[in-house]
């Protein structure tokens, strides 16, 4: 989870805004465009991400018109190959490469990929719009979507067993998730399900978005994705520890850490060590950690970086 001691030097003070929404930091730099940047750029990763870099890229276009962008969110764990294999620039993701993945970086390149934190997501778990329920505990998450319960609940089958009842009470679940490609699964499996295994009956979608249709389709439905892709048809139910003291899945109740499931968004790109980033890359990047770049993550319902983060990712990227 993204807990406070990992949002480093990411004060609530210089994030929180009033109501359920986090502006973003005035005191983040505008882009200024530079001359001479023309030429193709590659993203092969995350489709969580998918959208947010589709919207920064038509932004780079409205300073770079000559650059055309090429971008495939096919999940997260097709990042690491792509940029091991050279054949995409940046490589979004939504949980951090694995050592595995590392290691195989590292052995075509002779140094590690570099991971640049863009912006901050919080998973919603999602039920149909008309579904009663009030907010459930991890315990109760890891119930109904897991085989295994390694948090500590017990099996749950039907909405009865987390509180509904009149006619709701006999309802099965039906249960949609991620595929085990992406990082959003990877992450609810080990935040949600302390790392246990999802149930056989679970619907297993190739998106995000296609997650979020099947429960809006589905009276019975419960899914999760990231909070960018809810739709009127559903409802990002608040979560908690302990019954009863739920949290809705804001920017504020991220930054707190009251909200358990909370995470960096990351792109990775191969920057030498010691030739630095070529300037295409370059330039994207600073779009990305500009104002300009966080109120396109702000529009696409994610969390902005504070200024003082997106200025320490500027200075390991040497930008």
């Amino acid at each position: 989870m993204l807990k406070r001691s990992l949002l480093v030097g990411i004060t609530s003070a210089a994030l929180l805004a009033s109501g359920h929404a986090i502006a973003v930091d005035d005191d983040l730099p505008r882009y200024e465009r530079v001359s001479g940047i023309s030429g193709n750029l590659g993203s092969m990763g995350s489709d969580t991400l998918n959208n947010l870099m589709t919207l920064w890229a038509e932004e780079f276009n409205d300073f770079y018109p000559n650059v055309s962008i090429e971008i495939e969110g096919a999940g997260s764990g097709t990042a690491p190959v792509a940029l091991s294999e050279g054949t995409a620039n940046f490589g979004p993701m939504s949980r951090s490469m694995r050592s595995s993945e590392i290691q195989d970086f590292e052995d075509s390149h002779g140094y590690e990929p570099t991971k640049v934190r863009v912006a901050i997501d919080t998973i919603a778990v999602f039920v149909n719009r008309d579904n009663p329920i009030e907010g459930l505990t991890l315990d109760q998450v890891d119930g109904i979507f897991s085989e295994t319960q390694r948090c500590g609940g017990y099996n749950k089958t039907r909405w009865g067993d987390v509180g509904l009842d009149g006619a709701w009470s006999n309802r099965d679940f039906t249960l949609y998730s991620r595929n085990a490609v992406s990082g959003t699964y990877g992450f609810f499996r080990e935040h949600a399900l302390c790392d246990g295994d999802f149930k056989d009956a679970i619907n297993e979608q190739p998106g995000s978005a296609s997650v979020v249709q099947g429960v809006s389709e589905s009276l019975n439905g419960i899914g999760y994705s990231g909070i960018g892709y809810k739709t009127s048809g559903v409802r990002a139910i608040p979560l908690g520890e302990e019954e009863g003291e739920y949290y809705e899945p804001t920017g504020e109740n991220a930054v707190s850490g009251n909200y358990p499931l909370a995470r960096f968004l990351y792109v990775y790109v191969n920057k030498h060590p010691n030739d630095g980033l070529p300037p295409l890359e370059r330039e994207f990047l600073r779009l990305v950690l500009s104002k300009e770049g966080q109120e396109v993550v702000n529009r696409d319902g994610f969390i902005p970086l504070p200024a003082a983060a997106a200025q320490r990712e500027k200075e390991r990227l040497g930008l």
